[in-house]
């Protein structure tokens, strides 16, 4: 069962177009057991074979401008995957660009000897920044859609620096793998074996028939299994999402438990397999890995988490997601500050010192956006930003008489912290009290207008860490037996 912690501890405890990159379950269970292995290997020779097998792509950080800081001695790693068909992978079915079928980030932490993986759902509407093209990618001007259209539109270096901008947190490196891969590692295992609770029929699923109970599966199986949607659940992402993440606890124990670690001919089928289906940047270097190995070394099944971005139906299509604030912005804090995972011994919640702010639910928050300048629908670009922040959308229109010299968020008697939170979503801002004003605050868009703050270097609400709830699950947690 997932666990439910507070957030202020933290939670307790390439060029890819030709690959098929596949659910977060299935790429952690490479970094943090593939890498393992490979850190026990003796022989060096070992470590360049399997290296060189991999596919790397060359990532150029030099019109990114400033990047979150870095902290040294942990990884961050985004996972990727692509939902590009060709190869060996184009049984699956057609599909045309290129987009992030799965996303996540694996935070490695080896002081706390942990690793957490937090699912970004594909189905996020979110800002997406500007883009040079690429290759064959067109490039992208900034707007708001679902956070794959940066894979689509720059590729995974548009991705990359997308996912900095919403997070505030440094990636380090990305890594990939496809479908083909997937099975063959699944295969070099011997199976994994899980619990299925209920008969799974699946036609857009490689055909998937599952019976319901415990039995092992095989790669094809287990694929089919990880990339069902419509015949599992409420056939939602989320869903989806939180069976992969079952899935890896299940591969995690399996490849722990099991006689990988100790025989020489499965060690090296397992990690061909994963070697031959990944594409990472070309930092990842061998070194690298072996740095990360060594890490995970220290870190047990207990201490390797599972975390979905906080998220809810987006206001204007309930097909979307937005994500939850200010709880997403706590919980990137966290990641950003090697805050969250390995528990930790101070349960007060954050450091004292100031005043503490008062805290604000967006979504008691009704904005009314009006544009002060001459660029036409920016009122609606914005008032669709703070809708995605969790915040309720009370119209957009034109100011009458002057505008001020800053973009300005007016509030009513009361309203003063609500307006609050409204300005620090944005890059620059002020507020100013109206007492003509009801409950709804109102912005005036003015022409320093300059954007939206990245989500985690903002929060909507008060404090970072202020004791939100994160569902969690570790890997301990994966039901392979029914009882």
């Amino acid at each position: 069962m997932p666990r439910k912690r507070p957030s202020s501890r933290g939670s307790t405890r390439g060029h890819a177009a030709a690959r098929r990159a596949v659910s977060p379950a299935r790429i952690i269970a490479m970094v943090s057991t593939g890498l393992v292995i490979l850190s026990l290997l003796t022989g060096y020779g070992v470590y360049f074979n399997i290296y060189n097998k991999i596919n790397q792509e060359q990532i150029d950080f030099d019109e990114w401008g400033d990047r979150p800081t870095r902290i040294d001695g942990v990884m961050n790693i985004m996972i990727i995957g692509s939902d590009v068909r060709s190869g060996a992978n184009s049984e699956y079915g057609d599909a045309e660009g290129e987009r992030p079928d799965v996303l996540a980030v694996a935070h490695i932490s080896p002081e706390k000897k942990s690793a957490t993986l937090v699912n970004i759902p594909r189905d996020s509407i979110v800002d997406l920044p500007q883009c040079e093209a690429k290759d064959d990618k067109p490039g992208q001007q900034a707007h708001t859609a679902m956070i794959g259209e940066a894979m689509n539109n720059g590729g995974v270096e548009c991705l990359w620096k997308t996912v900095e901008d919403l997070t505030d947190v440094h990636i380090d490196h990305f890594v990939s793998l496809d479908f083909t891969g997937f099975k063959e590692m699944v295969d070099a295992v011997g199976g994994v074996t899980m619990c299925i609770p209920e008969p799974i029929q699946d036609k857009n699923a490689g055909h998937l028939d599952l019976e319901a109970g415990e039995q092992k599966l095989n790669g094809e199986e287990a694929l089919g299994y990880v990339r069902s949607r419509k015949g599992q659940g409420d056939g939602s992402d989320l869903s989806r999402i939180s069976r992969q993440q079952d899935f890896m606890g299940a591969m995690l124990k399996t490849v722990m438990s099991g006689d990988v670690l100790s025989s020489p001919t499965t060690l090296n089928s397992f990690l061909g397999s994963v070697a031959d289906s990944l594409t990472t940047d070309d930092g990842l270097t061998v070194s690298t890995m072996g740095d990360i190995g060594v890490a995970m070394r220290e870190v047990d099944l207990d201490d390797v988490e599972f975390i979905t971005v906080p998220n809810g139906p987006h206001p204007a299509d309930a097909n979307r997601v937005a994500w939850s604030e200010p709880k997403a912005s706590q919980l990137w804090q966290q990641v950003a500050a090697d805050e969250i995972g390995g528990g930790s011994e101070d349960d007060g919640g954050g450091s004292g010192g100031g005043k503490e702010e008062e805290k604000v639910d967006p979504s008691g928050v009704s904005v009314e956006v009006l544009n002060g300048t001459s660029i036409p629908g920016l009122a609606n670009e914005v008032s669709t930003g703070l809708t995605t922040r969790g915040f309720q959308p009370a119209g957009t229109g034109n100011p009458t008489g002057q505008v001020p010299p800053e973009t300005t968020v007016y509030y009513g008697p009361g309203q003063k912290a609500a307006a609050e939170a409204v300005a620090k979503t944005f890059t620059n801002g002020t507020t100013e009290e109206n007492s003509a004003l009801g409950d709804t605050v109102q912005v005036i868009v003015s022409q320093d207008w300059d954007g939206f703050k990245a989500s985690g270097g903002g929060s909507s609400g008060g404090g970072g860490g202020g004791g939100a709830d994160i569902d969690s699950k570790s890997a301990s947690d994966a039901k392979v037996a029914c009882d």
